[in-house]
């Protein structure tokens, strides 16, 4: 099984509510298509969102980078040669972790069909089921209270709540919030690199004395401030996660070792795909570290790989891949089943995805 051609394409799926963190507001998923066809007929497909805050790509960016740089080091390539196509695949060009990604998930889709198998039982797993958060965007209080309830009504039983705007009013959304779940709902907070050190120990302390209940506190100050993260991790009777701070082996392996983080979050968007995220995961199983698996604002496409990853790994003890959760319609055939906090893995050869209903090739 061979590369026969790559071609792009872009899909857009609005939103239930806007999107909103400490970094951005966003309506609705608006991202770039890959279509990986092989010389047998087999076809892969995946997304790159375009997360300028976060990665520093644009649609325009992430097409350039494949259509010039990475698609024609591949076409021609055998599937099955994986090692050799990630070497060309992330020498192609320095940065672009997105683009790098979608082709990434696409080479790993099709060497799972060329294998028979769904792509986690090809990576080792053997969970079929996995379940995920929901996020809270942020907003005042009022509406946050509102998603939180509509979420809980729509079987979730996780939230992960967006905040780091204001300190003070952050405290009251997370109150606020609380009391109207009840304690057996489980709460992450998400401040998106909101904070410095000083206030994200307040913050914290106050979490703790008014017995809010936080699961973690992800990436709580800039990702660039490592001595920062670990000033609060230190300090901090709340686990604290690094998302932001971790796009590579080597930044989770500082991270790591100079304890700048209890948690790591891994996002193949950041990572470069699938390739690079299992080298953050044996860095992390072999310092005893837990991990998440999240997702940028993505579509079901793309989200699927990332459930497949979940699935075969057990040292990924947390699942936020609520992308699917937060569209109106899942433009998708085939591929893992979304059903709300639950993701069922297809069984299918690969990612499972047949069609992308909507989808427009360049």
């Amino acid at each position: 099984m061979k590369i026969k051609k790559i071609q792009l394409g872009e899909i857009i799926v609005p939103l239930r509510t806007p999107f909103k963190t400490s970094l951005r507001t966003v309506d609705a998923v608006h991202d770039i298509v890959v279509k990986v066809t092989t010389d047998t007929g087999h076809v892969g497909y995946v997304e790159a969102p375009p997360t300028a805050v976060i990665t520093g790509e644009t649609r325009a960016s992430i097409r350039s980078a494949i259509e010039e740089l990475i698609a024609p080091k591949l076409i021609g390539r055998d599937i099955l040669a994986m090692e050799d196509n990630q070497e060309l695949l992330h020498s192609a060009l320095i940065g672009n972790t997105s683009a790098k990604a979608a082709v990434d998930m696409a080479l790993y889709d099709l060497w799972a069909q060329e294998l028979g198998q769904p792509l986690y039982r090809a990576l080792g797993g053997s969970r079929n089921v996995i379940e995920t958060d929901l996020t809270i965007s942020v907003n005042d209080v009022e509406e946050m209270v509102r998603d939180s309830l509509e979420a809980i009504r729509r079987g979730f039983k996780v939230l992960k709540i967006k905040i780091g705007k204001n300190e003070a009013l952050d405290l009251k959304r997370i109150e606020a919030i609380r009391s109207a779940v009840g304690k057996d709902i489980v709460l992450r907070v998400d401040a998106n690199q909101g904070w410095n050190v000083k206030e994200a120990l307040s913050i914290i302390d106050k979490f703790e004395k008014r017995g809010l209940g936080i699961e973690l506190i992800e990436q709580p100050i800039h990702f660039s401030n490592l001595q920062g993260m670990i000033e609060v991790t230190k300090h901090s009777s709340i686990p604290i996660m690094a998302d932001e701070s971790i796009f590579s082996p080597i930044h989770a392996l500082e991270v790591i070792q100079r304890r700048g983080a209890d948690i790591i979050n891994i996002k193949l968007m950041k990572s470069g795909g699938i390739y690079q995220a299992l080298n953050i995961l044996s860095i992390a199983q072999i310092h005893n570290v837990p991990c998440m698996i999240g997702c940028m604002l993505e579509s079901k496409i793309s989200v699927s790989a990332a459930a497949h990853l979940a699935a075969a790994k057990n040292s990924i003890l947390y699942v936020d891949l609520d992308g699917p959760g937060l569209c109106t319609i899942d433009p998708v055939l085939g591929g893992p089943s979304f059903e709300e906090e639950k993701i069922i893995m297809n069984e299918r050869p690969g990612l499972g995805i047949e069609a992308i209903e909507g989808l427009r090739l360049y």
